[in-house]
């Protein structure tokens, strides 16, 4: 039997995921073996009809959209229309990384991503705009696309995040959090003048409201996307000398309420570029685990794809490349050291 197959098996009988409003093509009455979840930022992922229509009329720079709540920049309009070619690489790379949840970011909707995950389901956030977080459910998996964590956005300043429901009602039920966060404070300290680095930091406490909701909960939860921050570098408490806010990930990461505990998936990992003319230096891609769901990792499972050098050159992908982990959700109770690869 193929992981495929194995994959597309779910934990709850038909009759009960469709009188629930569960959504699932095939589901069957076993939990699935092994669980890849990813998240990749697609890079102004629009299909090619919304993108001419918005490169029309796209907003010269530094100039105000007006009340248009679609548009797209027009550097954007110039440099990142994909040919079908530039897709079928992308769904390419989809299938190469042959993930059953894969969290997105910078996705205009389900359009767009039907392009590069044809054989999945989807939930998005309702942001109007052509950049939204969202998920793509490979089909099979019984699932429930959850209500925006709207407080992320800051009153609709940035984005809100995107809640899936994986197997709810199960014993497996897990909750997963799609979020890309503000740009333009990655490797410094929250406290920084800087007003990308004010905004991150007004974030963080609507985040971690959301993994301290998990946690009081008794819930298995995730959160996945792109943080725009290199958590893995900051050092020292969560709050300077005057109560700032400092290190994101002392913030979050507090221990507090019970099961507030997070692993991110790529600590201790190497960091690998997504293509060899890419200088980056570290990740700010992210999937971290809640501590009831870290139990389920699979050792030694950490994914990192990357994109081939004849393709980076020649297709417009994307400036980020998947990061993802397998759980093995199947065997309840087990912990990370009885999971064998």
């Amino acid at each position: 039997m193929t992981r495929s197959t194995v994959l597309l098996a779910v934990t709850l009988l038909a009759g009960l995921a469709a009188a629930s409003g569960w959504r699932s093509a095939t589901p069957q009455s076993a939990p699935p073996d092994r669980l890849r979840i990813a998240t990749w930022n697609l890079e102004w992922l629009i299909a090619p009809e919304d993108f001419r229509a918005l490169a029309r009329d796209c907003v010269p720079r530094d100039a105000s959209p007006g009340p248009r709540r679609r548009f797209i920049p027009c550097n954007v309009a110039a440099e990142h229309e994909r040919s079908t070619a530039d897709f079928r690489a992308l769904e390419r790379y989809a299938r190469l990384l042959d993930a059953d949840v894969i969290a997105l970011q910078e996705v205009d909707g389900e359009r767009a991503a039907r392009r590069v995950f044809p054989n999945h389901d989807f939930c998005f956030t309702q942001r109007e705009g052509v950049q939204n977080n969202g998920f793509a459910i490979r089909r099979g998996l019984v699932h429930r696309c959850g209500e925006d964590w709207s407080t992320l956005s800051l009153g609709g300043r940035v984005r809100s995040g995107a809640e899936l429901i994986l197997f709810p009602g199960s014993a497996q039920e897990m909750r997963l959090l799609s979020v890309h966060l503000k740009s333009g404070c990655p490797r410094r300290p929250l406290d920084d003048p800087r007003d990308a680095c004010e905004t991150l930091s007004r974030q963080v406490p609507e985040l971690e409201r959301w993994i301290d909701t998990q946690a009081t909960a008794g819930r298995r939860y995730a959160i996945l996307g792109d943080f725009n921050h290199d958590l893995l570098m900051t050092r020292g408490p969560a709050r300077n000398d005057q109560g700032q806010l400092r290190n994101f990930w002392a913030e979050i990461d507090d221990g507090e309420p019970a099961g507030a505990r997070l692993i991110n998936v790529a600590a201790g990992q190497p960091f690998v570029n997504c293509s060899a003319g890419q200088n980056y230096s570290s990740y700010i891609d992210h999937v971290v685990l809640g501590e009831s769901l870290a139990e389920w990792r699979v050792p030694g499972s950490f994914v990192r794809l990357t994109y081939e050098t004849r393709d980076a050159l020649q297709r417009k992908l994307s400036d980020h490349c998947p990061v993802g982990v397998d759980l093995a959700p199947a065997r309840s109770g087990a912990t990370s050291a009885e999971v064998q690869p």
